[in-house]
């Protein structure tokens, strides 16, 4: 029994970081045959944490492609969610929206302390994202770095505010401001997937500024 709850919790953890994913891919990724990937995924489904859908690519039989319920991605913590949200709305409607972004301004200063000590050693560009993704990865964001051309992809499959950012979006404002101090004048930082936006994590392109290009 505790077998299968090992395996379960793993094909949700492999659906979270790498996305909907056809039956082959999952069972690939767990060791198992076709079969017991399929079982373990109708397993999930009926707890109502994943779901297949058909994808048709050109002839042939329509793939199936599983993926993470909204059910399933609340299996992945939300630190404090209810909390979090309560204390947001509590500042707004006492104190203004004043107060509330200074509130931000703080845990913005904080990160940032936290974020310039943990890359400071760092001399080049790729040190310093991966030292940026292990201190976000100790953080519950499931963060790790890609190469990208001429750039590298900070990628978080997991947000452990995203509650809170849901309530209010200057949290996501002031992470991507302090991605862009940490990684200095000469990098240029672009969000490229956003969860807020409707994509499935947070994705972040990071590479050496161009003359005369500015970010957005």
């Amino acid at each position: 029994m505790n077998n299968n709850l090992q395996e379960n919790e793993k094909a949700l953890l492999i659906l979270k970081s790498k996305g909907p994913q056809p039956l082959a891919v999952v069972a690939e990724a767990l060791g198992i045959t076709v079969e017991g990937a399929r079982f373990q995924l109708l397993k999930l489904a009926n707890d109502g944490l994943v779901q297949a859908t058909s994808v048709s690519k050109g002839k042939g039989r329509p793939q199936q492609i599983w993926s993470l319920t909204k059910q399933g991605h609340c299996r992945f913590p939300d630190s404090h969610a209810e909390l979090t949200v309560r204390l947001i709305n509590s500042i707004r409607d006492t104190l203004g929206p004043e107060a509330l972004q200074q509130v931000i301004e703080s845990s913005k200063k904080t990160s940032l302390e936290k974020y310039l000590q943990a890359t400071g050693s760092e001399n080049t560009l790729e040190g310093k994202i991966n030292k940026l993704a292990e201190a976000r990865d100790a953080e519950g964001y499931m963060a790790c770095v890609e190469k990208d051309g001429d750039g590298y992809m900070l990628i978080e499959n997991h947000c452990p505010i995203c509650v809170a950012a849901e309530v209010c979006q200057g949290f996501c404002t002031a992470e991507l401001d302090t991605f862009r101090t940490v990684m200095g004048k000469d990098t240029q930082v672009k969000r490229v997937d956003h969860l807020l936006s409707g994509a499935r994590r947070c994705a972040y392109r990071i590479s050496p500024a161009q003359p005369g290009k500015a970010e957005h």
